[in-house]
């Protein structure tokens, strides 16, 4: 058996921001546990209804249109109520959101903070403002 190759803390610390995965959605890994198979038995059950009422017109169709009928029930792959899952989130693209939300409510932050004192120096009680992350998207009005 080979021997196994040690890898430096640095290159574990690569290799799990390439490979963990974070739930996107913030849910609780039970609940997902459940949902999968619950959803692709939801998929599955649509398909099955739909091939049954296709087939109960079956007898009252003409000769080619029962054939298409036949057809599209045996071929269909891409079905309507089929169900897929996608892969969550890998955690450097985890990290690198928490991270430009904070900077985005930092900023925020320190906006509020200048709008506030520009408020007391102007004599206003108060202040109506809208931050949308620049300065210049922003306006100011005292009360």
């Amino acid at each position: 058996m080979p021997k196994k190759r040690h890898r430096s803390p640095q290159e574990k610390k690569a290799l799990s921001y390439a490979k963990d995965r974070r739930n996107l959605h913030d849910e609780n890994q039970k609940s997902s546990r459940k949902n999968i198979p619950r959803s692709r038995a939801r998929g599955h059950r649509s398909n099955r209804r739909r091939a049954a009422a296709a087939l109960g017109q079956y007898e009252e169709l003409s000769e080619e249109q029962a054939a298409l009928t036949e057809n599209e029930l045996v071929n269909d792959l891409d079905r309507l109520g089929r169900w897929r899952k996608w892969p969550d989130q890998t955690l450097a693209e985890r990290v690198e959101r928490q991270s430009e939300r904070a900077e985005y409510r930092e900023g925020r932050k320190q906006w509020i903070k200048k709008m506030r004192a520009q408020a007391k120096e102007q004599g206003a009680s108060g202040y109506m403002a809208s931050w949308g992350g620049s300065e210049v998207a922003s306006f100011f009005k005292p009360l």
